[in-house]
């Protein structure tokens, strides 16, 4: 049985390891290496957008978000991750993830989720579109990999976005 619950700083461990098994595969982001310690992390995300998804006492995935601007004229828009441990991809934990995600996003009053995705990682572009994604365009030679299976090589991201169809801002 799998639940989705408000993230902890207890779950800081399970969440940076699940953040540097992504990282590894060179398909979930520019980043090197996932944050030194809780602190860091905790303070670039926003505090109603962490969740966790937990199956026998263990984090098998988690979201969250940051504010996409500090622009006030921003404030509605945020930009999302989502993780899942690697032995439990396939499973629906990113479903289950994403649709509370998007369910506490729309509850906190944020009209648009966004998010950049390698164009490689099919699994997320068909996970988030089934969830009301859309995408927006692409990205090309946005970044130079530094590290993992690309290292050396530009990379491409597709944008794509999910706007709220309770708070306003319905396409």
């Amino acid at each position: 049985m799998m639940d989705v619950r408000p993230m902890v700083p207890s779950d800081w461990p399970d969440v940076r390891a699940i953040f540097a098994d992504g990282i590894a595969t060179g398909q979930a982001t520019f980043e090197t290496e996932p944050p030194r310690d809780w602190e860091r992390f905790d303070t670039s995300r926003l505090n109603d957008l962490r969740l966790v998804a937990v199956a026998a006492d263990r984090v098998i995935g988690w979201a969250a978000a940051t504010p996409a601007s500090n622009r006030p004229v921003y404030r509605g828009v945020i930009e999302h991750s989502v993780y899942v441990a690697a032995g439990a991809r396939g499973t629906g934990v990113g479903r289950l993830l994403l649709d509370a995600f998007i369910a506490a996003a729309d509850l906190a009053g944020y009209w648009t989720i966004q998010s950049s995705v390698f164009p490689e990682n099919t699994a997320s572009l068909r996970l988030h579109e089934t969830a009301g994604f859309r995408t927006v365009g692409r990205r090309e030679r946005i970044a130079l990999m530094s590290h993992g299976p690309h290292a050396g090589a530009w990379r491409d991201t597709i944008l794509i976005e999910r706007r709220s169809t309770t708070n306003g801002a319905t396409p």
